[in-house]
């Protein structure tokens, strides 16, 4: 399956939403869109993980960078909705801790 990353400007953050498959040749495409946002002054992004099929080690690299990069400019990255095995590599890897995962989707106004 292909990846494939969107975005949704929210009054106070970006969502980013997941499909497909995000590995090696597939999160530098994810990394880029980070980049580009947090350039352009978004510093808080959700990133919508419910049609994410499968994630590796790059994957969740991306995830650590794209929040490195946001909390350099005192925002954050944030995750949500990932289910099946994407939501149990989060848990073995201890990023749903680090990254604060939460599987239910988060309504964009409630986020401060």
């Amino acid at each position: 399956m292909l990846f494939s990353v969107r975005h949704v400007v929210h009054p106070k953050l970006v969502r980013l939403h997941l499909g497909g498959e995000l590995d090696i040749t597939t999160a530098p495409k994810l990394s880029a869109e980070i980049d580009q946002l947090v350039d352009d002054g978004h510093r808080r992004l959700l990133v919508d993980l419910a049609e994410l099929t499968f994630c590796d080690s790059s994957g969740l690299a991306a995830f650590v960078r794209g929040d490195d990069r946001a909390g350099s400019r005192g925002g954050w990255l944030r995750l949500t909705g990932a289910t099946g095995r994407v939501e149990r590599v989060l848990q073995i890897s201890g990023l749903d801790d680090l990254l604060r995962y939460d599987r239910e989707g988060h309504d964009p106004a409630a986020l401060g």
